[in-house]
């Protein structure tokens, strides 16, 4: 199986500076997103730290596989989810040390949603409210829950996905990276069929699009960067109140990259003949 990937962040209409960041490893197949969050160039260093040091970690557990779980293994899952985990452990030290050694810096912090894919399984970890969906056949599925005071109060029944959706309430979270010295981290394992596109989104994406779009987009583009552009241009076009940030894998045995655009190319120029 091979994975065709595609990336975007633009920093929206509306604010100046875009504190999304990404991260993207495809030699491992291991693909981070964050959003950040503090107010001036804060958010930009969080979310920068966060998927730079999730990167590096993970890249340190390939080489020397045995120095790579720092914190208790978690049993049930993958040496390869406790290595993702234990990195996004270590971003929130590292988050949280900034902040509190950097004056201008006190109060940063950033969400996390990254996934690294080994054979047909898919290591899936987050924190905060950047989402993972995925789109099987038509269907689409959000493979994670927002960490948000909003999300929970829809989760207890005290709140419905409307209320939630208009709440002036959406940006607080209840767990981000580097608020605290230590974070739970939320872990899944998913297995993958060919034809799998999963998406990685800030808030900035969902905020604007529907999943009916989201779906639509991700089943109807021809290879995973035109998937990424087209979600991020839609969701400027319906008013890009914040940063919007997409990172899309699909999990395919077709040519991906350069052969697939080489392969419409030729079919294209079949139909003009």
């Amino acid at each position: 199986m091979a994975t065709d990937f595609g990336s975007r962040s633009d920093a929206g209409r509306v604010r100046e500076n875009n504190e999304d960041s990404f991260c993207l490893a495809p030699e491992m197949n291991l693909f981070v997103l964050s959003d950040g969050m503090g107010g001036q160039a804060s958010g930009e260093v969080a979310s920068r730290l966060a998927t730079e040091t999730i990167v590096a970690y993970c890249r340190e557990a390939q080489v020397k596989p045995s120095s790579a779980l720092r914190e208790t293994h978690m049993a049930g899952l993958s040496d390869t989810s406790n290595r993702l985990a234990s990195a996004i452990r270590l971003a929130n030290r590292v988050v949280h040390q900034a902040a509190d050694q950097t004056p201008e810096q006190h109060g940063m912090g950033a969400t996390v949603v990254a996934i690294w894919l080994v054979d047909q399984r898919m290591s899936l970890a987050h924190v905060g409210d950047s989402r993972a969906y995925r789109l099987r056949g038509e269907a689409l599925e959000q493979l994670t829950e927002d960490h948000s005071f909003v999300a929970e109060q829809v989760r207890r029944g005290s709140m419905t996905e409307q209320e939630a959706a208009g709440s002036n309430l959406q940006n607080v979270l209840l767990r981000a990276l580097g608020v605290d010295p230590d974070v739970q981290v939320e872990v899944n394992e998913h297995m993958l069929l060919e034809g799998d596109t999963i998406l990685l989104c800030s808030d900035g994406l969902t905020r604007e699009l529907s999943d009916a779009q989201i779906a639509a987009i991700l089943g109807d583009a021809e290879d995973a960067q035109e998937a990424a552009d087209r979600l991020v241009d839609l969701a400027n076009q319906a008013g890009g109140e914040d940063n919007i940030t997409a990172v899309v894998a699909r999990h395919t045995a077709k040519p991906a990259g350069a052969l697939a655009r080489m392969g419409r190319w030729l079919k294209g120029s079949e139909v003009q003949s």
